[in-house]
């Protein structure tokens, strides 16, 4: 099958809502020769190449007025091999469609950030992670991929074959290539057993190496303008299989995080002022659960309402001091926050600019309800992340520049002389990428 091509296209905008680019060229290949010919045609055509998956990133990471190359024919399953315990995968395809297709084979992928309608590929090059005490991000879970460089040229990398690229591709940002096959490490598909109960954010805190350590998977979720967090606890379960009931689910899922929810993100956005009184509220909406399910379905949640996002991974020993100084800017400053504050960790990897590059971290996520003004919260809080050495999540909302970034990953300068020599003209550059890594 060949690739499909666009002259005329209308505006692209990401699930946020804040991005919005209009290519000059949509390109649809369905092959990895198909995503090469389209390169090469956009080099000789001095046209910048970005391939966007989902729209999944707040920040304009794929956003390009030159061709874009959407790769929703470049999906399914090329081969597993259960003698090395890998599956091979499209770029194009959805994290969702590649979990039920291994659960279907009995397998599973160790870790999952908690949305699954990101492909693949956009969701591993932007270092989507979820929260794991041993267990590392989704793109730390790579084997080996397939990339498409700025001469058309297809490099196999892994471990052992060209493993400088293989080492900062997984976390590549687009600026690397097009990504057209991924191969993940899987295993045997296993049970979560999901504990969650509410609890006061001075006992998290109070206790949250315990908790961290007790825990194969922590997160916990606090509400601004109270002093109140629902904390999650995911671990391995023998079984049996004790999903939550589909009445239960629907009510506490849909209706109550993302219908109700979505309603009283509407009245705060209309009067600021209910905001404080509706957190309270919120924080007592949902009640404690207890429930085991198969690890995808306990990792990921559906979620409906729209919002614009802000996240930084700081050293994890630094968390306590980060969220301390964030609650107190909250109270004093008279903002009103709507959205719960997300804490996850993940230990050290060895990707280039993986945000848990080389040491072990805890990640503050802020977020702000669409059409809300968020740029006040968002550079207050970021001010907070940046004085303790935080790293921007690649795919959300930050103001960060190469010079800043280059002082907290200290791979960065073998980032960027690997840029310069696989894409030496920028075929692969946007504004975005000029920001982050240089010209």
């Amino acid at each position: 099958m060949s690739s499909t091509t666009s002259a005329k296209n209308g505006t692209w905008r990401n699930w946020g809502g804040n991005v919005a680019a209009r290519p000059g060229r949509e390109v649809t290949p369905a092959t990895t020769a198909d995503v090469a010919a389209a390169v090469r045609r956009a080099a000789e055509d001095g046209l910048r190449v970005k391939a966007v998956g989902t729209g999944h990133s707040f920040t304009s990471i794929a956003a390009t007025d030159g061709v874009m190359i959407r790769p929703r024919l470049l999906t399914g399953i090329r081969g597993i091999d259960r003698e090395a315990m890998t599956v091979t995968v499209e770029a194009g395809t959805p994290l969702e469609r590649l979990n039920v297709a291994l659960a279907r084979e009995g397998l599973s992928l160790t870790n999952m950030g908690d949305i699954m309608e990101q492909t693949v590929s956009g969701a591993t090059s932007t270092g989507t992670h979820g929260t794991g005490r041993d267990s590392a991000s989704i793109a730390a879970q790579i084997k080996g991929l397939e990339l498409v460089t700025a001469d058309g040229s297809v490099l196999t990398c892994s471990a052992k074959e060209n493993p400088e690229v293989f080492a900062a591709a997984r976390v590549g940002l687009g600026a690397l290539g097009i990504i057209t096959a991924l191969t993940f490490a899987v295993e045997p598909l296993f049970l979560l057993t999901a504990r969650e109960e509410p609890m006061s954010l001075d006992q998290v805190l109070a206790e949250f190496d315990r908790l961290w350590a007790e825990n194969e998977h922590f997160e916990f979720y606090w509400f601004p303008h109270t002093g109140s967090t629902n904390t999650k606890r995911n671990n391995r379960s023998a079984g049996p299989e004790q999903p939550v009931g589909r009445v239960a689910g629907w009510f506490e899922d849909e209706f109550l995080s993302n219908g109700v929810f979505q309603v009283a993100n509407w009245v705060g956005r209309a009067a600021p002022a209910t905001i404080p009184s509706i957190a309270r509220v919120s924080s007592r909406a949902l009640s404690a659960r207890t429930y085991t399910d198969i690890a995808y379905k306990v990792f990921t949640s559906p979620r409906r309402v729209r919002f614009v996002e802000m996240e930084y991974a700081v050293p994890r020993e630094a968390l306590a001091g980060a969220l301390r100084e964030l609650r107190a800017m909250v109270d004093r400053s008279g903002l009103r926050v709507s959205f719960p504050v997300e804490v996850r960790t993940a230990p050290a990897d060895d990707i280039t600019l993986s945000t848990a590059s080389g040491r072990d971290s805890a990640y503050i996520a802020v977020h702000m309800f669409r059409g809300t003004p968020y740029q006040r919260y968002f550079t207050a809080a970021e001010s907070i992340f940046t004085a303790y050495e935080g790293r921007p999540h690649w795919g959300k909302l930050h103001t960060r520049d190469a010079g800043q970034l280059a002082a907290v990953h200290p791979r960065f300068g073998e980032f960027t002389a690997l840029r310069d020599r696989l894409d030496p003209q920028r075929l692969f550059q946007n504004d975005y990428l000029r920001r982050v890594l240089g010209p």
